[in-house]
């Protein structure tokens, strides 16, 4: 079990101008175009209607409080991510900004979001997105990734929060179908992130974080990949299952999940690596990204037919 500390934030630490690259480096933007597309999404598949200027301000909000959460995240894990290569290139380990202006940054952006969230659309969202931002920052990010290989599975739900909180936005209420896609990430999640853990598990020891491959072991990792992947293939069904969608989500969806879990089965089936060019795991990575966009792309296409 790794102690977890305070990080250093030595005003000394930085010894180049900050630039506002830096700023938005620290916010993610590769990961924020997941979360804003599945918030969008969310928002667009709810029933009812919302204002574009308040729908608008809904997604910059919930664009915000994912980069503000990217920030804080970064703030604390400046000391392991200069010890992994995927993200020595990061601002605060390049010492291109002081560690405790990343944290303000994130602070500000993140308080910014609820409030605003708040004032404009509604408290529950606020509430939701409030909570988010705490679960990945604090809960996922000081907690749980330094503690147990369980970290990517409990905190896979700080990844799924942005369709909740589009569908919320629109509705004002937590029903059954924000919950449902709120758990599609959640089950998407591992294995997604076991592939890349997977091939970057040079990476995750030398920063010391125990990460699935490196403490329960690759033969352990690569079954549970298999597992989730077929969970995931009715999981994703379920919304057309209880009449909440229609044809063209579902098809998509089973189609989709089926494409997933055959894909997973070279990887979870592998006893040997004979290279270590990982390439059953990379196609699994890559394509779980496209997966996601997919999915809740035909779950909107859907929507729109039916309205």
């Amino acid at each position: 079990m790794t102690a977890i500390s305070a990080p250093n934030t030595n005003p000394a630490q930085a010894t180049m101008p900050a630039d506002w690259r830096d700023f938005f480096a620290l916010t993610k933007p590769k990961v924020m175009r997941l979360v804003v597309f599945t918030a969008l999404c969310g928002l667009l598949a709810a029933p009812g209607s919302i204002h574009p200027v308040i729908g608008f301000t809904a997604i910059l909000c919930i664009a915000l409080a994912a980069g503000g959460a990217g920030a804080l995240n970064q703030w604390w894990e400046a000391d392991i991510d200069a010890k992994m290569k995927r993200t020595a290139g990061r601002p605060l380990p390049m010492k291109a900004l002081r560690r405790q202006d990343a944290r303000d940054f994130g602070l500000v952006l993140s308080g910014f979001s609820v409030m605003t969230m708040g004032l404009a659309v509604h408290w529950l969202a606020a509430a939701v997105l409030a909570f988010s931002v705490f679960f990945y920052a604090v809960i996922y990010t000081m907690w749980l990734k330094p503690r147990t290989p369980q970290n990517i599975v409990i905190g896979g739900a700080a990844g799924a929060f942005p369709p909740l909180i589009g569908w919320i936005a629109v509705t004002g209420e937590i029903t059954l179908m924000p919950v449902l896609l709120f758990a599609i990430i959640f089950m998407w999640t591992p294995p997604h992130f076991w592939a890349l853990a997977l091939w970057a598990k040079p990476d995750y020891a030398a920063a010391n974080i125990p990460m699935m491959p490196n403490v329960a072991g690759e033969a352990s990792t690569r079954r549970q990949i298999l597992v989730y992947s077929a969970l995931l293939l009715p999981l994703a069904g379920t919304p057309w299952f209880i009449g909440g969608t229609g044809a063209i989500y579902g098809v998509s969806a089973l189609a989709l999940s089926a494409v997933f879990l055959a894909l997973s089965v070279p990887v979870g089936t592998r006893r040997a690596v004979e290279d270590d060019r990982m390439k059953p795991e990379k196609r699994l990575f890559a394509f779980s990204i496209l997966y996601l966009f997919a999915l809740f792309a035909a779950l909107v296409v859907d929507r729109m037919v039916l309205a």
